[in-house]
């Protein structure tokens, strides 16, 4: 769906509008939203760490984590087709905000499972702010450059993705004391548990402070889109588009690529932590995360230009076979070069995401929303694929090996490149 304003001042669906400011406040939501998911890959070490867990259940982080964009995504959808797009921001930046403040009663029980349900409901309030963010940008000017457009703010997302673990992991990783969780039992370990996850209640009651102030900001302009319409359709309505060869395939490359990448994401402390890598401390590996992220910063902003020149769908063919050559670079060397190619990947991550998710729904329409709401079903990939990766390393007992399910979601990507390669109304 697309808006433009009307005769009357409002706004009608199948258009679309020059609105600057709107702009800049779609990009500070993909910041936000960025951010706080790549904390994930701060809190996985420490609590690993805290609770003593095997790789598989360190992993249920982001299982809990990204399980909500599969059972939130379309109900989050109809929700934003019903109170609009600002509104909805509004309700999922709260939403956001109480997941935060859940971390405060998870500490005070020591209890690994209160953590995940508070990354759940964190979850579910990024779920409804990404229905809002992904396809409002492409609304927000030309269609021709929505490609251009939407990698350019996935930057700020990956913006975020730099600065929250650069900030948060010294905070979260770098108090780890030298005691042996395995040595304690009983009150100690309760104690020592509760004191050392303070440092993540610390961090995310910030964040809840935060999201308050822009959730205010949020709804002090909700009626800036006047006259906005979408179009009514039932759930069944929205999974019909999966019949869409272009967009059902679209839709299942966005779930291996967002698998693949919080895989990789997640494992880059005990990755850079081998003796046969780096052999770093948790804090002196978690520091490694920005790089990671960082990467993806330039390659969007670099591709966000480079995409107004070349197909969108061989950029996307390019950068999939890059991340797979990059693995195993990464997984048959040792030392830098295995850490700095394993780091490189974020770099042909990129431009992964948005464009995906713009190939995918090229000649959607009015049913954006419904497209949308079916992409951030499809993210529930960064809860399987990181599960499944985990239990790879647990039973294989190499973290090494367990990177050839990430190649192979890439292929995958590398396939859906060439395949939409051409504008949807050139297919056939």
């Amino acid at each position: 769906m697309a808006l433009a304003p009307d005769t009357k001042g409002g706004a009608q669906a199948g258009q679309n509008i020059d609105a600057p400011e709107l702009r800049l406040f779609v990009m500070a939501l993909f910041f936000i939203f960025g951010g706080i998911t790549s904390l994930n890959d701060v809190i996985i070490p420490k609590l690993k760490e805290l609770f003593t867990l095997n790789y598989t259940q360190a992993m249920l982080v982001q299982f809990c984590f990204f399980t909500a964009y599969a059972l939130i995504g379309l109900p989050g959808a109809a929700l934003v087709k019903r109170i609009g797009y600002m509104r909805g921001a509004v309700a999922g930046l709260l939403t956001m905000m109480v997941g935060c403040l859940l971390f405060i009663p998870a500490s005070k029980s020591a209890t690994y499972a209160i953590f995940l349900a508070a990354l759940f409901v964190l979850a579910s309030g990024v779920v409804v702010v990404q229905v809002v963010t992904n396809p409002l940008i492409s609304l927000l000017g030309p269609a021709k450059t929505a490609h251009s457009r939407l990698t350019f703010a996935q930057a700020f997302n990956s913006l975020g993705t730099v600065i929250f673990p650069l900030v948060g992991a010294p905070i979260i990783l770098g108090k780890l004391k030298d005691v042996k969780v395995e040595d304690l039992t009983g009150p100690a370990l309760d104690a020592y548990r509760m004191a050392e996850t303070q440092h993540v209640v610390n961090t995310y009651t910030a964040l809840a402070a935060a999201l308050a102030l822009v959730a205010a900001v949020v709804w002090f302009n909700r009626n800036r889109l006047k006259g906005e319409k979408h179009e009514q359709t039932s759930l069944a309505a929205g999974f019909a588009l999966l019949s869409q060869k272009r967009f059902g395939l679209g839709a299942l490359c966005i779930f291996l690529y967002v698998g693949a990448e919080v895989s990789i994401g997640s494992l880059i402390v005990n990755y850079l932590k081998q003796p046969g890598v780096l052999g770093l401390t948790d804090a002196g590996a978690g520091a490694y995360i920005p790089y990671y992220w960082a990467g993806a910063l330039v390659g969007r902003f670099l591709g966000s230009a480079l995409l107004r020149v070349v197909s969108p769908g061989k950029v996307l063919t390019f950068n999939a076979i890059g991340a797979i050559v990059l693995i195993l670079i990464s997984t048959n060397t040792h030392g830098a070069l295995a850490a700095y190619s394993l780091l490189l990947i974020g770099l042909m991550n990129s431009i992964m995401f948005p464009t995906i998710f713009s190939l995918a729904c090229e000649g959607l329409g009015t049913k954006a929303a419904d497209g949308s709401g079916i992409i951030n079903i499809a993210i529930f990939g960064g809860a399987v694929v990181p599960l499944a990766t985990g239990a790879i390393a647990d039973g294989m007992g190499s973290l090494a090996l367990s990177l050839a399910l990430p190649a192979i979601c890439y292929a995958v990507i590398a396939y859906f490149g060439w395949f939409a390669r051409h504008p949807a109304a050139e297919e056939g």
